[in-house]
């Protein structure tokens, strides 16, 4: 899939269906989307806004009682991107 045929990042994302901010085209594409959070690139977010410059992430392996893992809000600048597709 190239650059244009990819739908644009929206400005919040959560992986958590449940949440009004998950955009399941987003997710159906082949392409892995990157964040980059104060210049390093994070693995473990699970939701994040880029206009107001935050992420949600696990706080350690503390679960709810539904078995859900506890997040936390770290503020910062924040970058949303494709990953670039690799040659098998």
């Amino acid at each position: 899939m190239t650059d244009t045929a990819r739908l644009p990042l929206p400005d919040r994302l959560a992986i958590d269906p449940r949440s009004p901010h998950h955009v399941a085209a987003v997710f159906q594409q082949d392409a892995d989307i990157g964040i980059r959070f104060n210049g390093k690139e994070r693995f473990d977010v699970e939701e994040y806004c880029v206009s107001e410059g935050w992420i949600k992430v696990p706080a350690g392996k503390t679960v709810d009682r539904k078995g859900r893992p506890l997040l936390i809000t770290l503020k910062g600048s924040v970058e949303v991107f494709y990953k670039p597709e690799t040659a098998a």
